[in-house]
């Protein structure tokens, strides 16, 4: 479902829910009271700035009596098939949060992908895939990177591995203009960039961990491996995640000293690159 579509689809769950809450002589400060949210966010549901969670769009259901259908528009709109079934739900709670923290161990996280680097990887892990299969990947990566520029983007920190830096995915080319665009976004302020090096010594979380804090909801943390994923709600587990997450922090090189490394290592790959 194309961006704007999906924006409609939204807009139509939000119109349908302020008529089913006023049929139900139900406002906004009520609803939100029995769901567990603001009245404040009920009406943000309702003009479409934000998305309820799966469990919200339930409660909604019961307090409305609507026979179950805002999960099915939820779950409708959680659903897009350009993406592993177990990051879907994933996929919208990125959408909703207001702080993303994220560390990566062999790539670069995905908002901070180019269309170059993602058909890269497609590439290397579906290399007998048809062209239109490949550039869905890549539209859907490139959609998802606008969160970055909107108004109400998250704080979003990252911190990657040396190793992601040090990997020429798509060639010395395509991995240059990669880091570059990081670099390009964390000297805009859109992220903060940390660099976990060599020297570092063995990291506090081995895989690719993602934490996201919302609003008016607990914290949850992510973990992806190459074919599965896991959310993570549990809140001694985040804790714990949490905890993993501000070691990596501590032992990472300051933003400034990462920036400078990011920029050195695109230069590295630069010079490999064969002039015509």
């Amino acid at each position: 479902m194309a961006n704007g579509s999906r924006q409609a689809a939204w807009e139509f769950f939000g119109t349908e829910l302020k008529r089913r809450r006023e049929d139900a002589g139900i406002t906004q400060v009520e609803l939100g009271s029995r769901v567990f949210v603001s009245g404040g966010y009920i009406g943000q549901f309702e003009q479409a700035i934000r998305k309820p969670q799966l469990d919200v769009a339930q409660r909604i259901d019961g307090v409305l009596q609507t026979d179950g259908i805002f999960e099915r528009l939820c779950r409708k709109l959680i659903d897009d098939k350009r993406y592993a079934d177990y990051f879907a739900e994933v996929l919208e709670l990125e959408r909703q949060a207001t702080a993303i923290s994220e560390f990566e161990p062999s790539v670069v996280p995905g908002l901070l992908q180019t269309p170059a680097y993602v058909r890269a990887l497609t590439l290397a892990t579906h290399p007998f895939a048809a062209d239109e299969f490949i550039e869905d990947r890549v539209a859907a990566r490139v959609e998802r990177a606008q969160i970055l520029d909107d108004a109400t983007r998250p704080v979003y920190w990252v911190i990657v591995h040396e190793t992601v830096l040090r990997i020429p995915v798509g060639g010395s080319h395509v991995a240059a203009q990669a880091l570059d665009h990081m670099a390009d976004l964390a000297g805009a302020r859109k992220v903060v960039l940390q660099v976990l090096p060599f020297s570092a010594g063995a990291p506090a979380n081995n895989g690719s961990l993602r934490l996201m804090q919302f609003e008016e909801a607990p914290p949850v943390a992510y973990t992806e491996t190459s074919f599965s994923g896991t959310l993570i709600d549990d809140p001694a587990m985040v804790k714990r995640a949490q905890r993993a997450y501000d070691l990596l922090r501590g032992a990472a090189l300051s933003p400034e000293a990462s920036l400078a490394l990011v920029r050195s290592a695109a230069e590295d790959f630069r010079r490999c690159t064969p002039t015509t």
